[in-house]
């Protein structure tokens, strides 16, 4: 395997599937030097074997030693990181989100069928035991129809400042980093490593950044696909800074007159929602059940009586930015690999990973134009709203347009 984006995340995955049995990272590549370097020790300290460093990703990928690649780069990187390493002949583990825009999720899409390679998505609950064992008793009706679902994410993040102008560090090849996303003007100071995330010419926020890993747990459980409408509210109330995604926000997914499901998102207040900091809920004609962080979930009545939990030892760490759930994600890794070396159906395949990562890119879209979308429920697409489809793809930067 290559890794592609070790800086943090990326530097955990890298030593995740260095132990794996089987499994060899033979490529590091990043656009920081010092992060590069750091992955390469980890992996060789793991494997006793020193992986080879490039920081470019189309030098690494003309590699013939090399089966798959794993992507968690900044999300501007994502879709097309994975449209060249299946061009490549690679097969592709992609962390949430896979895209920065809906457009490239249907690129994405296209390319898995068109070069037949296996693409995971990094949405690893749906290979977590307790947590498939919760969705296959919903599905048997546990409790009962679930006509709405609610997911949350909460956290204490701090303000990330007014960046200053500064020279790019010695370090980051910065013109690299940007790659596909169109050149802006001058480096600022709080431009990295996480910042990006609040920045809408690289990031999506924190709706893409947590809410699709439950957003997908409630299309999962409740068997939906494309919404009717999308909206969203919010801001960002709790700092005065550079930070441009909401810190604040609530996204509603209507499913004709049938479903519901939301997204409440708290950047800057940690308060937990069903005693958890981040979560699924499914409320039914019987009763509801609860999927909190870890492996685990509870099952309530009407009246609240709680008459299962299906507890784990093995847990999400709060706070924990780079790798909260370690040891639960070997089982997303062995089926990837299960996938490339059986044929086995994989847990999270890019099609799925696309629909959740796309509910949460129409939430944002409504929150940026200010306006509930009406959406074509067969292909996802928004209906008659000139201004929101303006935010369906993005522009590239000159040479870097993602081309099937």
């Amino acid at each position: 395997m290559g890794a592609i984006g070790v800086n943090s995340r990326g530097n955990a995955l890298a030593a995740g599937f260095a132990v794996e049995k089987g499994c060899e990272v033979t490529y590091v590549c990043d656009v920081d030097r010092r992060a590069m370097a750091k992955c390469a020790a980890a992996v060789e300290k793991i494997s006793l074997k020193k992986p080879q460093e490039h920081k470019d990703i189309r030098r690494m990928l003309e590699s013939k030693n090399l089966d798959a690649v794993f992507i968690a780069t900044p999300d501007h990187w994502h879709a097309p990181a994975a449209l060249m390493a299946m061009k490549a002949g690679k097969h592709v583990y992609l962390e949430k989100p896979t895209s920065h825009n809906p457009a490239e999720n249907e690129i994405l899409i296209e390319a898995a069928e068109k070069y037949k390679r296996f693409v995971q998505t990094g949405l690893q609950r749906r290979s977590w035991p307790n947590v498939a064992q919760a969705i296959a008793e919903l599905k048997d009706g546990v409790v009962g129809n679930v006509y709405f679902g609610k997911s949350w994410y909460t956290n204490n993040r701090p303000s990330i400042g007014v960046g200053k102008h500064v020279p790019v560090p010695e370090w980051l090849d910065w013109n690299l980093w940007q790659g596909p996303a169109p050149r802006i003007a001058g480096y600022k100071d709080n431009f990295l490593h996480y910042n990006w995330h609040w920045f809408w010419h690289w990031g999506t926020g924190e709706a893409l950044n947590n809410g699709t890993h439950f957003v997908d747990l409630l299309r999962w459980g409740m068997e939906l696909d494309y919404p009717t409408t999308a909206s969203s509210s919010g801001g960002r109330y709790c700092y005065k800074d550079d930070w441009e995604t909401p810190d604040t926000q609530v996204i509603n997914l209507e499913f004709g007159n049938k479903k519901l499901i939301t997204w409440e998102g708290r950047s800057c207040n940690g308060r937990f929602v069903e005693e958890a900091s981040v979560g699924a809920a499914f409320y039914g004609e019987k009763g509801s059940l609860v999927i909190g962080a870890g492996n685990e979930y509870k099952i309530y009545d009407l009246k609240n009586k709680l008459i299962k939990h299906a507890g784990s030892t093995v847990g999400f760490e709060a706070g924990n930015l780079v790798n909260p759930t370690q040891n639960l994600d070997a089982y997303h890794f062995r089926n990837f690999f299960d996938a490339i070396r059986k044929g086995e159906k994989l847990n999270t395949d890019i099609k799925e990973g696309c629909i959740s990562t796309l509910l949460v890119q129409l939430g944002n879209i409504s929150q940026r134009v200010g306006r509930t979308l009406n959406i074509n429920a067969q292909n996802g697409h928004i209906i008659k709203d000139a201004g929101a489809e303006k935010l369906w793809s993005r522009q590239y930067q000159p040479g870097w347009e993602m081309k099937l």
